[in-house]
Order: structure tokens, then sequence, then C-alpha cells
């Protein structure tokens, strides 16, 4: 009875802690889309506030007034994420996988070149300099898709020490002896059962794909570069806009009408728009997320 009763107390714990981490992740997100509601004036009078005095739904206006530019990022942004987080998965894996096999020749070598490209590489110049110059990609969706998101090192280890750890080493002596080849392992055994990890880096790389802008700000430039802002790019763009026009420089009319411009609340439905999505998608991601982060962290 007394095991039984500090057992409870222990459980208790427990929840309330789960609780209120709960609660510090979900109140901030729950804050910034109360304040994209409220009405601007409410906002700088009295602060930001989970009970705000007066509803205005003007910065969601706004925002459906821009019209096409937002449909055309959204479609950029999801076209981006599933080609970039498909590519990054598939070149993540097939480098991951031989670098688990032992009797691979130069094993060390090969993984000791992967995790140093973590800690170095050539500098913003230089890249910038070799994907314009040699690979044209500026002003096109790969400026989006190959700089520093196509690859990831960490991607790559953390799924090499998946299948060190997790797939046991006999399944893939058995596949052998049947007479498969590596191909056949990797595409049967290695892939199918990695589905945890695979899954978890999809999401990581799924993530820093849906929300980078500096490709966009560096690689796409001009009337051509703007049709193809990412839905970061073009919320970025929009708040730099109303920075600049609501902060007095533009003279006349015009100035004076966009100086009313609720821009803290148009600010907050922005960041709200642009994280939504991701909400939506990652119930059903959980399970593996939490599976292929725990499995793959395990040092192979």
């Amino acid at each position: 009875m007394p095991n039984s009763k500090k057992s409870r107390q222990f459980q208790l714990l427990i929840n309330i802690v789960m609780m209120v981490i709960v609660l510090t992740v979900v109140l901030p997100f729950l804050l910034v889309f109360i304040s994209s509601i409220t009405d601007e004036n409410v906002l700088i009078r009295n602060g930001y506030s989970f009970f705000p005095q007066k509803i205005s739904l003007y910065a969601y206006q706004y925002i459906i007034g821009q019209g096409g530019k937002i449909l055309r990022a959204y479609g950029v942004t999801i076209f981006v994420t599933f080609v970039g987080t498909a590519l990054n998965l598939a070149m993540s894996a097939l480098l991951a996988y031989p670098l688990s096999i032992k009797t691979l020749p130069y094993r060390r070598a090969i993984t000791f070149f992967v995790f140093f490209t973590m800690l170095f590489n050539g500098g913003l110049v230089p890249t910038y300099l070799m994907y314009v110059n040699y690979f044209h990609i500026k002003n096109t969706l790969w400026a989006l898709i190959v700089p520093n998101l196509l690859l990831s090192a960490n991607n790559v280890l953390m799924i090499r020490s998946y299948f060190i750890t997790s797939i046991p080493e006999a399944l893939f002596e058995a596949a052998k002896i049947d007479g498969a080849g590596h191909m056949k392992i990797f595409t049967v055994l290695a892939l199918p059962l990695g589905k945890p990890i695979l899954v978890t880096m999809g999401l990581f790389s799924g993530l820093a794909y849906w929300n980078d802008w500096t490709n966009g700000l560096y690689y796409l430039s001009g009337n051509n570069g703007q049709k193809l802002y990412s839905i970061q790019n073009l919320l970025n763009q929009m708040i730099t806009n109303i920075q600049y026009l609501s902060s007095g420089k533009v003279a006349g009319n015009i100035g004076a009408e966009v100086a009313k411009l609720p821009a803290t609340s148009i600010r907050m439905a922005i960041a709200f728009i642009a994280m939504l999505p991701l909400f939506v998608i990652y119930p059903f991601l959980q399970k593996y997320f939490a599976e292929g982060i725990t499995l793959g962290a395990v040092k192979g």
C-alpha cells in the first residue's frame, strides 16, 4: 500500500510537470492568435492579453486582400517543402545505409568528412558565387531547394545510427544468404524498418524548408524572383512594407491612411498563418517522431 501511494503521488507530479510544459508551449501560440484578432488601439493601450476588450479581423482582411500573392506563395512553399524533403530523405538514406555497413572500405574516413561539414563550411560569399555563377540557380525554384537544406549531415548520422542500433544485423546477413544485393536490402529491409527515423528526419527537413526565408532573400530578386517567393519571404516583405509605410516617410493622403494600418496585429496574423499548417501536420507524425528521436539518438 505505501508503494502504491508513492506511485500515485509520483504519477500526479509527472502529470503536473507535463501540464506545465504543455502550457508553456501552447500559450505563446494562443497569445499570437488572440493578438492577431485584437484591435490595434487596444493592443497599443493595454498590451498583449488573452482576454482582449475589442475584437478586430482587419489584419486577416488585409492579408486576404493580397489575394493571389498569398495563394501563389503557399503553392511555392508546399512544392518546395515536399520536393526538398523527399530529395533530402532520399540522399540522406542513400548515404547513411552504406555508412552503416561495417565492412565498407574507408567507412571511418567518409563518416569523418560527413561530420566535418557540420562544423565548417565555405562561407556565405563563396557559396553564393558558386550557386549563382556555376549552378545558375538564381531566380529559380532550385534556389529554394538546394542551398543549405538539400543534404544535412545531422540527418545522415542519425539515420546511420538508427540502421546500426535498431535493425538487427542478422536480418541483413540472412538477406545476403538468400542472394539479395545491397539495393534490394536497402529498399526491402532498411527503408521499411527505418520508417520512424525517416519520418522524424523528414519532419526536421520539412520544418527547415517551410520556415526558410534566407535562400529567397539571397537568391531571388527582381520581378521574376518575387514570383517565386515562399510564404515566409512574402510575409517578411509585407512586414517590411508595413513598417516602412507606417514610419511616416510616405507623404500626402496615402501616408496618412497607411499610418492607420494595424501593424502589430498584422504581424501577429502573419506569424500565425505561417505556422498554422505545421499544427495540422504534426499530430499525424508525432508517434514516429518520438520513436525516431529515442532510437536514432543512440550512438552507433
